[in-house]
């Protein structure tokens, strides 16, 4: 079942979190709490509800300002989709970003937009199987000036 987070789903949506971005774990923490406050109203999380207290899967989506591709000046944003190994493949993804369609609609949105890494074929694959077009790559540089 898919459905928008709830206080109850901390630890299971942090487990998932740290599963897709275990580079910046430590930063989970906050970023909940930060939800769960609403301290951040323009981000929508949703989930796959397994039953008995667990979860298969989440989305997060954000208004953003611009987004490549984009033309309006308000885009709802797929920051982050992951779903648990066991469950892929199912439709699970689908369900999560058709639920984050209906949400930005309901906020006035016409675009939605998200990213992925240029070697992450699945999730290439999912983006285009949902009816997202490619519009930009881009490579990111970094200089340490210490």
């Amino acid at each position: 079942m898919i459905r928008p987070v709830t206080l109850a789903d901390e630890a299971e949506w942090r487990r998932m979190r740290c599963l897709l971005w275990a580079d910046s774990s430590n930063e989970h923490s906050q970023e909940i709490k930060a939800f769960y406050q609403k301290q951040t109203p323009d981000l929508e999380t949703f989930v796959h509800d397994r039953g008995n207290g667990k979860l298969g899967g989440f989305l997060e989506t954000r208004i953003r300002d611009y987004a490549e591709g984009c033309d309006g000046n308000r885009v709802a944003y797929v920051e982050g989709l992951y779903i648990d190994e066991d469950l892929r493949r199912q439709g699970i993804a689908s369900q999560l970003l058709r639920a984050a369609e209906q949400w930005a609609r309901s906020q006035g949105i016409v675009e939605m937009a998200s990213d992925c890494l240029i070697d992450n074929s699945i999730s290439y694959m999912t983006h285009l199987a949902n009816g997202f077009e490619e519009v930009e790559r881009i490579i990111c540089f970094r200089k340490s000036l210490l």
